[in-house]
């Protein structure tokens, strides 16, 4: 076979290879981002790798519990109960799916800022008459970034809500999508052009 001939098989497998090499790394690099915090077994190991805590919250039964708080970029904050002897008893995510589903309402604030963490931001709506305070979540859909919101009105949780912040979608709204630029010449407004769709408007 002349050598010539080699060169197109030659190339797709170092093409292949660089491929696979990428996708393992990506893959890596994924479980790096998302894995979940080591199981601690005493409190002076939690606070050696983690830092001081941002607060400790007194059980009443002769434990307590450590919280550490990401907030305000999130999406996780990390609650470590010990014991008097300081041996770690459990350790959870406050802010996970399972726990955000656990506010209730009539709830007060202390009960809520014990169960989720320190809140991000707070923000007051003197006609409606609520307190709404935040927390940075885990996304819920590609791109986002999401903040779960307690409303509490004369102290007490009245409500739960989601805010979802997606970035600008350059293909439909940047100044080069995918048809080209805009606004088009001889057109007054910038047009849009739905996908599959032949017209224009």
């Amino acid at each position: 076979m002349k050598p010539l001939a080699l060169l197109p098989k030659l190339a797709s497998s170092a093409l292949l290879r660089f491929l696979l090499a990428l996708l393992a790394v990506s893959a890596l690099s994924g479980c790096a981002a998302f894995a979940p915090p080591r199981p601690y077994t005493t409190e002076q190991e939690a606070i050696a790798e983690r830092g001081e805590p941002t607060r400790r919250w007194d059980n009443g039964d002769t434990t307590h519990t450590l919280e550490f708080s990401n907030q305000p970029d999130g999406p996780s904050t990390l609650m470590v109960q010990v014991d008097q002897g300081g041996i770690v008893l459990r350790q959870w995510d406050a802010l996970s799916a399972a726990n955000l589903a656990r506010v209730k309402r009539g709830m007060t604030q202390e009960e809520v800022s014990r169960l989720l963490g320190s809140h991000r931001s707070e923000q007051t709506f003197p006609s409606s008459h609520e307190v709404v305070w935040d927390w940075s979540v885990a996304e819920r859909g590609y791109g986002s970034t999401a903040l779960f919101n307690v409303h509490f009105v004369e102290g007490k949780v009245a409500r739960t809500s989601y805010t979802y912040s997606y970035p600008p979608n350059w293909d439909y709204y940047g100044p080069w999508g995918p048809w080209g630029p805009y606004p088009y010449p001889g057109y007054p407004f910038h047009p849009r052009r739905w996908p599959g769709s032949p017209w224009w408007w």
